[in-house]
């Protein structure tokens, strides 16, 4: 696979496919984490005197272009951070973007709109592939996060343009690829969120390599399940027990949770209590991992040399039951372990607590880090092979 510093980039047009899919709420960019990831990259071009385009999607407008949707404010957030101005086009193909393009001097930088406001982007579209491709002389892949999308701008293009890595997929490639094939250990991974069918590869995968694999979050309450434990009115996914029976769930390096914070309803109006997991209520839900839990989470971690990272321990998004995740993410950052976290939910909170700094590796991948770890190829990274 060949690499942006591999390549001569001056006075060229380069085609950079970044992930800046941010959250946005009123037109306000909530989390900037993804354009900070991507500035090496385009630092390293603004350098090397490239001429730069910058091409992304964000939400699902499915083939329409919404205004909600446009990529406008992710462009004026980007100049904000890179103290530079940052031209627009207000779409990606076309004549505008064309001439934009061309006129575009060394060092310069042209952001396209949403890529998704056509519908053969989501199509790996030769014909729309072809008119990206039209714009730029060399085409970058610095978007991990969406890699497992065989998608124009990700796969087609790379059959028209001389492509290569940037340097957060490159990054993102060789962090994850030690995680997946060499880690140190003890070796801890940590997998939460609410459903263990988007996970159970990830899991399998682990089996065998990590010394411990801890499970929370909902997905938690199916193998509790599938192991005849009694989970009230918890969060469960009853078609994927009989697969979760087959796993090796009474392998000694799975830990799952032993108390929880229990209540009637996730909105948490009824009143909460701390109760073992093996008497939840019939009539009560787990939404966090109870404070036994994260002492046994936290002593497992504090031996660990690496640890990975993918999910939230409970229903971090009411206040009562994020503790189960804050404690975790204090755990982790104190075991002093090379410690690698990803998925949108989970970075998200991190950077709402200020502690994202403290992990050694983020991943801008959600699904793109677990099907990576889960040992599938990522089709944007075999189509630059």
């Amino acid at each position: 696979m060949k690499l942006l510093k591999d390549i001569d980039v001056a006075g060229k047009k380069t085609l950079v496919r970044v992930d800046f899919n941010l959250t946005l709420e009123d037109g306000k960019i909530l989390d900037d984490f993804r354009i900070r990831a991507t500035l090496p990259t385009i630092k390293y071009l603004i350098e090397n005197k490239a001429k730069v385009i910058l091409m992304s999607h964000l939400g699902r407008p499915e083939g329409e272009k919404k205004e909600e949707f446009s990529l406008k404010p992710v462009a004026q957030k980007l100049s904000e951070i890179i103290g530079k101005e940052v031209k627009f086009a207000q779409d990606c193909i076309g004549e505008e973007a064309q001439n934009a393009a061309a006129s575009l001097n060394e060092g310069e930088i042209l952001f396209l709109e949403n890529l998704r406001f056509h519908k053969e982007e989501e199509e790996n579209d030769d014909e729309f592939a072809k008119k990206l491709a039209s714009l730029g002389e060399i085409y970058i892949n610095d978007a991990f996060g969406v890699s497992h999308r065989a998608h124009a701008s990700v796969k087609a293009v790379t059959k028209i343009l001389p492509s290569v890595a940037g340097l957060l997929l490159q990054k993102e490639l060789e962090v994850l690829g030690k995680v997946k094939d060499n880690p140190d250990h003890p070796f801890v991974a940590v997998i939460g969120g609410s459903k263990i069918s988007t996970k159970m590869e990830l899991i399998e995968s682990f089996m065998g390599k990590a010394d411990s694999i801890i499970l929370g979050g909902a997905l938690a309450n199916t193998v509790l399940l599938a192991k005849g434990i009694a989970v009230g009115k918890s969060m469960v996914e009853e078609d994927i027990l009989p697969r979760v029976k087959e796993m090796d769930i009474t392998n000694n390096a799975v830990h799952l949770p032993v108390d929880a914070i229990l209540c009637v309803d996730k909105e948490g109006k009824g009143a909460y209590e701390i109760g073992p997991i093996t008497r939840t209520p019939d009539n009560q839900m787990i939404l966090d991992i109870g404070p036994d839990t994260e002492k046994l989470f936290a002593k497992i971690l504090d031996g660990a040399k690496m640890i990975v990272w993918n999910g939230p321990m409970g229903l971090f998004e009411k206040e009562h039951f994020a503790h189960g995740t804050k404690a975790i993410a204090e755990a982790i950052i104190k075991a002093r372990a090379f410690s690698v976290v990803g998925g949108g939910e989970t970075v998200a909170f991190l950077e709402e607590l200020g502690m994202i700094d403290k992990f050694d590796f983020v991943s801008t991948g959600g699904g793109a880090m677990m099907e990576f770890l889960s040992g599938k190829s990522l089709p944007g990274v075999e189509a630059l092979k």
